[in-house]
């Protein structure tokens, strides 16, 4: 069974797991703080409930991976695409950053190998751009990096390469590239308790309980 984890903080802080085959929720459940326990919990209880999981579609949240390290894990696009435009922004002015972003648009017509060799090719042309520093002219010794934000963004691609794919090397799994099956009910919840301001807290969660179990 395919299992597509994401997690939503603004309603109760819940932790969510859709399999998009059923178009149906399996699990969710309240969370305080978005750790990697709570990830390894949410998998021991959906095992112990008898599902087993082929395959495991995340947002992004740094270290979830391990946790299903034995399975294939799959980067939703949509939110990696969400991460570089948060430190380029929607209409970058450095060449560097203009030609990341573009690279990025295009997560959802290429593969992997494809992908690699562009975002190599644009790293070897700006290495010397992303590497230049700024020093403190009050201490020497400290120093940044210049284009910080270019560079974070090149790195976050390069750390999800690994698993921005995976959809494409396990045909017969049909995982979802994204995790816009669950990010729609996320919306929809948002929109209802901005209708319901004025419900209590145990009212306000059982109507979202009601909703996720639909």
């Amino acid at each position: 069974m395919i299992v597509d984890s994401t997690f939503y903080k603004r309603v109760f802080g819940l932790m969510v797991v859709r399999v998009p085959s059923l178009r149906r929720n399996i699990y969710w459940r309240e969370i305080t703080n978005e750790k990697i326990e709570d990830y390894a919990r949410t998998r021991k209880d959906l095992e112990s409930q008898g599902w087993t999981i082929k395959a495991v579609v995340l947002d992004g949240r740094p270290g979830a991976k391990r946790v299903f390290a034995n399975i294939p894990v799959q980067m939703c696009q949509f939110h990696q695409k969400q991460i570089i435009n948060r430190r380029l922004t929607m209409k970058p002015k450095l060449p560097a950053s203009i030609e990341l972003r573009k690279l990025t648009n295009t997560l959802t017509k290429t593969n992997e190998l494809m992908f690699t060799k562009s975002l190599d090719r644009r790293y070897e042309h700006w290495s010397p751009f992303l590497k230049e520093r700024t020093y403190n002219q009050d201490n020497p010794k400290r120093w940044e990096y210049t284009h910080q934000r270019t560079r974070s963004a090149y790195y976050s691609l390069k750390t999800n390469l690994p698993h921005l794919f995976t959809y494409q090397k396990y045909p017969n799994l049909h995982i979802p590239n994204t995790t816009n099956s669950l990010d729609g009910y996320f919306s929809h919840l948002k929109e209802l308790t901005k209708l319901h301001r004025g419900l209590n807290k145990q009212t306000k969660r059982k109507m979202i309980d009601e909703i996720l179990a639909k």
